[in-house]
C-alpha cells in the first residue's frame, strides 16, 4: 500500500496521516513492519504532525488478513490447555489480540484531532510495542507447528472501538482502562497455566508483554484524566456514568492490584476494585 518510509521525503511523511493508512493495511506483515518502520522516522525526526487535519476514514477499516476467520465470541472453540493444539491456540488468542492492539493504537492516533502532540506521541509508541508482541507471540506459534490464522478468532475489541468512534474521552475510558487493563489481570494467570502445560518458552515474551501493558494502560488513565481536566468532570464520576451508558459487562475480579495501580489507577479505584471481594494476583 506504501513505499518504504525511508524512501520518502521527511516532509511527505505525516504521522496520523500513515497512521490511517497502516490501520486500513490488511496484509499482516505490511501493517506490522510499516508501523515500526514509522515509530523509527518519528523517533529520527522524519515525520511530520498535523493535530488539526480532519482526516476521512478509507473504504477498509480496520484492516486485517482473510484469516483468522472472524466469528461471535462464544462460536470460538474451547480447546484443552494439555493437548498441543490447545496451548496453540491459547498462544493465538493472545496473538489475535495483539494484531487487534496495534489497530486500535492506529486509530486512537489518526482519529482524534486536536490532542497535545505527546498524545499522538504516546500512542504511536503503543502501536509500535504491540507489533513488537504480535511477532514475539506469531514468532513463538511457529515454534508450535502453526502460524496467525490458523484458529478462528473473534473480534471483540474493535467492536469496542467502532462504538467509542465519536467521542475520545469515551475511547479513553472504555478501550485502555477497561478492556485492555482487563489483560493486566488475566496475563499472570495465562503465563501459569501455559508453563504448567509444558509451553516454557512462552514465560520470557508474557513477562515483556505485561511490562510493556501497564504502560499501556498507564497512557489510557493518562489521556482520560486529562480530559476530564479539560471538561470539568470529576473522573471516577464521568468513568462510572461512561461505564453505564455504553453496558460495558461489570468487571470480575481476581484483580491484578499491582499492576493496575502502576498503570496509574487511582486509590479510590483500587479500593473500589478490592472491595468487590476477590484479591488481586501478582505480577510474578
Amino acid at each position: 500500500m506504501m513505499a518504504a518510509l525511508s524512501q520518502l521525503h521527511p516532509d511527505t511523511v505525516e504521522l496520523r496521516e500513515c497512521a490511517l493508512r497502516y490501520l486500513a493495511e490488511s496484509d499482516v506483515e505490511s501493517k506490522v513492519s510499516g508501523v515500526r518502520r514509522l515509530a523509527l522516522a518519528w523517533q529520527a525526526g522524519q515525520a511530520s504532525l498535523d493535530v488539526g487535519a480532519a482526516l476521512h476514514e478509507l473504504p477498509s477499516m480496520a484492516g486485517h488478513p482473510a484469516k483468522p476467520e472472524l466469528v461471535a465470541p462464544h462460536d470460538v472453540p474451547r480447546r484443552a490447555m494439555h493437548t498441543p493444539d490447545g496451548r496453540a491456540a491459547m498462544v493465538h488468542a493472545m496473538a489475535h489480540i495483539e494484531f487487534n492492539a496495534i489497530n486500535l493504537a492506529l486509530d486512537a492516533l489518526w482519529r482524534f484531532p486536536g490532542m497535545p502532540r505527546e498524545y499522538y506521541a504516546d500512542w504511536l509508541q503503543v502501536a509500535d510495542e504491540e507489533a513488537l508482541h504480535f511477532t514475539l507471540l506469531a514468532d513463538h506459534l511457529g515454534t508450535l507447528g502453526y502460524a496467525y490464522g490458523d484458529f478462528s478468532a473473534h473480534n471483540g475489541l474493535w467492536d469496542m472501538a467502532h462504538k467509542t468512534r465519536h467521542d475520545v474521552l469515551a475511547r479513553m475510558a472504555l478501550l485502555p482502562r477497561t478492556l485492555e487493563a482487563r489483560g493486566l489481570d488475566v496475563t499472570p494467570g495465562m503465563k501459569a497455566r501455559l508453563v504448567q502445560a509444558g509451553d516454557a518458552a512462552i514465560a520470557p515474551i508474557m513477562d515483556v508483554i505485561l511490562c510493556d501493558e501497564i504502560g499501556h494502560v498507564a497512557i489510557g488513565n493518562r489521556w482520560f484524566n486529562w480530559l476530564c481536566v479539560q471538561r470539568g468532570l470529576e473522573p471516577v464520576a464521568a468513568y462510572a456514568e461512561l461505564f453505564a451508558a455504553f453496558h460495558v459487562v461489570p468487571l470480575r475480579g481476581p484483580f491484578n492490584l499491582e499492576a493496575r495501580r502502576a498503570a496509574g489507577f487511582s486509590d479510590v479505584e483500587i479500593q473500589a476494585l478490592s472491595a468487590q471481594g476477590s484479591e488481586g494476583v501478582r505480577t510474578a
